[in-house]
């Protein structure tokens, strides 16, 4: 029975666009003397939910008190606007945002609990209808990373992350993938590898991943020769037609919830093994993979300092996949230094191009890691015996077919184009003649991204000596590559006050 009464009506306000960007967390703004926030008692820095023609957005609250906006308006940071697909002027609805249930399951694990699958199920579920703030992520994230890793706990938080997003049934068992644990500059193997891998007959469909605090991801390295931004119809026509892909794994939702808690475990600094473990093996199962090689780079300035420590990540990895089925190796592989001679997503390109056409200056470093990567799985997908798979993967590359399968893959996915060059450079030559001993990796690549990559393609940083090498004092030690003359002049003022980054022992 109606009791008559008229239904309580959401306020409405005014979208104004700020353009301001927030990368993916959804702000708002309003006026702090606006009367709908004064009425439902919005709080700064509240959760409030924001709808529009059916869409909504849950966004932290901020106030101003000059005349950016009017009393019945709302500002609305990029994320939120793309969110609710807003048009100027258009009326959002505006209440407080409804409690996460899945929040006392978090508050649970800050205490020290174990989650159960449907708690972590439900969390995720959250995460990925982007219910979350970017605070409550970072309690779920130190809430893990707190506590000893568990194997029920791990394969929960895997399987939920798998099921948040879509998924690729390829057929047969033989799929193979790679993956690097990364946090190291550069170390561009995967085009390689695809290349190499495919051309031997076997399938891989290789989703990647763009930068967040790198000066670049496998995805930005390729997208400067060739497409990557395909959905899934389209990736499955790449792979069937070449046994192989390299697309951008945000294109394809493949475990959505891993970009999301990546974002803010990276913006935290904090390195979480069951995150980790998650977060690999999610998108390769959701991707259809079968057998798994993991690269697993050690050094002092990577992300795995120590070879104890990479070895428990292994064990944790393979174990996780085992309960999925998926068949897994790692190999520990040296992080003391940059693979290849360019960092940034242009300079990293080059260097792929350069060792798949075989010319003289190719990086021997990048060349081996790659060969020996590929002929790993390569003997994993049975296209070659035991010890066996190096050989097959070097003749690949040494003859042609592997630079002849490259383009081919680059065409299917939408063409091949040469990466961009910068317009502007400057060396920094050796301040000695010496033997490089020490490279801190996180230092250098801080240098290539302030030279302007991932954003500026063609920028980033060369080192022109490896580990060991000598050095001549004034030959070209670093070259940075930028687009502008305002972020070469940061890169360059880093790099001279940051000189220990490379350290040279006197001859």
């Amino acid at each position: 029975m109606k009791s008559g009464r008229p239904a309580l009506s959401v306020p409405k306000l005014a979208a104004r666009r700020l353009m301001l960007e927030t990368q993916h967390e959804p702000i708002a703004l309003m006026h702090a003397d606006c009367p709908v926030a004064r009425s439902e008692g919005f709080a700064a820095r509240a959760q409030v939910e924001l709808s529009l023609d059916g869409k909504t957005a849950v966004a932290t609250l901020y106030y101003v008190r000059d005349h950016l906006l009017g009393l019945h308006d709302v500002g609305l940071s990029e994320a939120a606007w793309r969110r609710l697909d807003a048009r100027d002027g258009g009326e959002i609805a505006v209440r407080h945002a409804r409690p996460l249930q899945s929040m006392s399951d978090v508050r649970a694990k800050v205490y020290g609990n174990r989650l159960s699958a449907g708690q972590l199920r439900s969390i995720i579920g959250d995460v990925v209808a982007e219910r979350y703030s970017d605070v409550q992520l970072a309690a779920f994230l130190t809430a893990f990373s707190s506590q000893p890793p568990d194997h029920e706990e791990m394969v929960a938080l895997t399987r939920a992350m798998v099921d948040a997003g879509d998924r690729i049934d390829w057929p047969g068992d033989v799929i193979v993938d790679k993956h690097s644990v990364g946090g190291i500059p550069a170390n561009r193997t995967t085009p390689i590898i695809v290349a190499i891998v495919a051309a031997a007959g076997l399938t891989i469909p290789k989703t990647s991943s763009r930068a967040i605090t790198s000066p670049a991801g496998t995805a930005d390295a390729m997208e400067t020769m060739t497409p990557v931004d395909l959905d899934i119809a389209a990736m499955r026509r790449v792979v069937e037609q070449e046994g192989g892909c390299v697309v951008w794994g945000g294109s394809v939702r493949l475990s959505p919830a891993d970009d999301i808690l990546i974002r803010v475990e990276r913006a935290l600094d904090l390195d979480c093994t069951a995150q980790l473990v998650a977060s690999v093996l999610s998108k390769k199962l959701a991707a259809g993979s079968k057998r798994l090689l993991l690269d697993i780079p050690v050094g002092p300035t990577a992300k795995v300092r120590t070879t104890r420590e990479a070895e428990e990540i292994s064990g944790y990895l393979i174990d996780v996949a085992a309960d999925f089925g998926l068949a897994t190796r790692t190999m520990v592989t040296d992080g003391t230094q940059p693979v290849g001679v360019g960092i940034g997503p242009a300079l990293e390109a080059r260097d792929v191009l350069r060792i798949l056409r075989g010319e003289p200056d190719a990086p021997r470093d990048l060349r081996e890691r790659a060969v020996m990567l590929a002929g790993e799985l390569i003997e994993m997908g049975g296209a070659a015996g035991p010890v066996e798979g190096r050989a097959l993967a070097d003749a690949i590359l040494a003859d042609g077919r592997a630079l002849r399968k490259f383009m081919a893959i680059c065409e299917a996915q939408g063409g091949f184009r040469e990466p961009p060059t910068a317009p502007l450079t400057h060396v920094i030559p050796a301040p000695l003649t010496g033997r490089l001993e020490t490279i801190d990796n996180r230092q250098l690549a801080r240098v290539a991204k302030l030279a302007g990559a991932p954003r500026s393609r063609a920028a980033g940083v060369e080192i022109r000596a490896k580990l060991g090498e000598r050095v001549e004092h004034g030959h070209p030690l670093l070259v940075l590559h930028g687009e502008s003359r305002g972020e070469l002049a940061y890169a360059l003022a880093y790099a001279e006050a940051n000189s220990d980054m490379l350290q040279i022992r006197p001859a």
